[in-house]
């Protein structure tokens, strides 16, 4: 792998390596002269808007307030310390989306979304930590950054934002257009605004195995097959009627025992889960509909393209988009990884895709899943 300016000069491996879960990096110039592609405008407008989750932070003499989505009204350009954050942009923005795919050295089952934090001076959240890796790069403006290793991670209490309570800070770095501060899970930082700025948030998807373990279950439920019902011929007469029975008790631990989950079972489980859109993605069909032949007629003249809400992962023969599964033969198999890997298929990488492929091809394009180059 190539070094990449990105990561001050630092190969993925190396970053891996030495960094990720580990300690903070700062990397000056990780994009050098970048400016960023969203005015403060339309940001604003995008935070107006049911689609897209936001939140108005206020910092006043008397504490924090926090309102959600959608934000109608911000506060005036000159009030100081308040923070407009607007998660999802890539989401809506092609120019945000393509920042976003600069960071797929890590796998797309753990990238989760660019976070826009607009602030006013003096703006920020507080200081606090995050579950989650995070690369903060500053767009607009400056913005200072305290950040601590802190083994106390305590927080306010009656107050709507998880604020640090004992924040002790180590380290001080001002992020111009640019820079870039990636810190770890559970690293304290906190973020106050020089002026007017915009700070860009990618983020990681870390879920909690709880979390998972419910969502796999359910997943299960409809796979678990115990047939039989339980019975007991050999009851004996019950001295205390109220007691649960031992008896009972193992013969149900051992049917339930009986329940075993594959490598499969939990493939599927996670591509269909890791996948599966947010609440608040919404697809939007062309706007005209194509038949096959008219379908398959542009796809080979121009390519296709996943839309950018578009997440779609694969295993072995198991390939997920859009929460949905399916197996696929080795020649099927190949196309599709090849379309998540690249988000994009060329024109000439149909030839030898199968009937029942280039039935799902269009399918997707008319959900609005996929795209012409």
């Amino acid at each position: 792998m190539k070094k990449l300016a990105l990561l001050g000069g630092l190969t993925p491996a190396q970053f891996l390596r030495d960094y990720w879960h580990k300690k903070p990096l700062l990397i000056r110039q990780a994009i050098p002269g970048f400016q960023a592609p969203l005015p403060r405008q339309e940001l604003f407008d995008l935070a107006r808007r049911d689609d897209v989750e936001s939140r108005l932070i206020t910092h006043r003499a008397g504490g924090w307030d926090m309102q959600h989505s959608p934000v109608a009204k911000l506060p005036a350009l000159k009030q100081k310390a308040w923070t407009l954050l607007v998660q999802g942009v890539n989401l809506h923005h092609p120019e945000a989306d393509a920042l976003l795919r600069q960071f797929r050295f890590i796998p797309d089952a753990r990238l989760d979304d660019l976070m826009i934090s607009y602030a006013s001076d003096g703006g920020g959240v507080g200081p606090h930590f995050d579950s989650y890796d995070v690369f903060l790069l500053q767009a607009h403006g400056q913005r200072r950054w305290r950040i601590s290793a802190q083994e106390d991670l305590s927080l306010e209490e009656g107050v709507p934002l998880k604020i640090l309570s004992n924040f002790q800070s180590e380290q001080e770095f001002v992020l111009e257009p640019g820079d870039m501060l990636y810190l770890p899970p559970h690293y304290a930082h906190d973020g106050v605004a020089v002026g007017e700025c915009m700070t860009y948030s990618i983020g990681f998807r870390a879920p909690a195995f709880q979390e998972l373990g419910e969502s796999f279950l359910d997943f299960m439920m409809d796979s678990i097959d115990l047939p039989g019902r339980y019975a007991d011929p050999d009851l004996k007469p019950s001295a205390k009627p109220a007691e649960l029975p031992a008896d009972m008790v193992a013969r149900i631990r051992d049917e339930l025992n009986k329940i075993r989950f594959t490598d499969d079972d939990i493939t599927i489980f996670l591509g269909q889960h890791l996948s599966e859109p947010k609440a608040s993605v919404f697809f939007e069909p062309p706007a005209e509909e194509l038949s096959f032949a008219r379908f398959f007629q542009g796809a080979k003249k121009r390519g296709l393209s996943l839309h950018r809400k578009t997440q779609m992962l694969y295993r072995g023969s198991h390939v997920f988009i859009n929460g949905e599964s399916f197996e696929v033969g080795r020649a099927d198999k190949a196309i599709l990884a090849a379309l998540a890997d690249r988000r994009k298929l060329e024109k000439s990488e149909f030839e030898n895709a199968s009937e029942d492929l280039l039935e799902a091809l269009h399918q997707w394009h008319e959900s609005g899943w996929l795209e012409f180059s």
